[in-house]
């Protein structure tokens, strides 16, 4: 899970638990906002913690070998 879906399960689960006002008999939407938050907020943890390591797109460095091709003139 990337920082953007974290972000957006967080805005979902915030409008879930703030904006929604229904009461439903056996289902209660603003456990499931609370819960979508709490995942979000887990995700942006565990993002910024591997955003070292993972680097993101075009950061330069590549990894791999090589290769160098000569192509000779034949008489």
């Amino acid at each position: 899970m990337g920082l953007g879906t974290s972000l957006v399960l967080i805005a979902i689960g915030a409008i879930l638990e703030f904006a929604i006002r229904v009461s439903t008999p056996g289902f209660n939407i603003h456990t499931v906002g609370t819960v979508l938050m709490v995942v979000g907020a887990l995700g942006v943890l565990v993002s910024l913690m591997f955003w070292s390591s993972w680097g993101g797109f075009g950061n330069g460095a590549r990894t791999g070998t090589r290769r160098r091709v000569v192509e000779e003139d034949i008489p």
